[in-house]
């Protein structure tokens, strides 16, 4: 149970772009990041993610979650959290703001080790949710 209660306040503080700094206590050491989607390409560590998830919603200023799912499978030590993203482009960015609006599923599968997150994968379809905002 101190898993799946580490890992939602660990969502909590990255979902909603508080940064490194309140992602950190709940991370081990050198926690690591992994996804296959362009956009997160160079993104190697939970630090250079939380920080992304934050400088994300400086551009998509009204950013938020929906979780629809959350489970822990303890003999693994993972946690899987099922959500849809939503946010418009309304400031800043890699164009200027387009106004348009992503609504966006992804899925965080949370591994421990000693009871902190020790790595994460996000499974994410980026080239949909660029394509929505009118970025790709």
């Amino acid at each position: 149970m101190a898993n799946l209660e580490t890992a939602r306040a660990f969502f909590e503080a990255l979902d909603t772009g508080q940064g490194w700094e309140a992602c950190r206590p709940h991370c081990a050491p050198g926690a690591t990041f992994s996804a296959q989607a362009g956009a997160l390409a160079d993104i190697r560590t939970l630090e250079q993610y939380s920080e992304w998830m934050k400088g994300l919603l400086t551009v998509l200023t009204d950013g938020s979650y929906e979780l629809h799912a959350f489970a822990e499978d303890p003999g693994r030590e993972q946690v899987l959290a099922f959500a849809t993203f939503t946010g418009t482009h309304k400031a800043g960015g890699p164009v200027p703001p387009t106004g348009k609006t992503t609504r966006t599923e992804y899925v965080y599968a949370i591994r421990f080790r000693d009871g902190k997150v020790a790595h994460m994968t996000k499974i994410w379809n980026d080239g949909y949710a660029l394509k929505e905002l009118g970025w790709g």
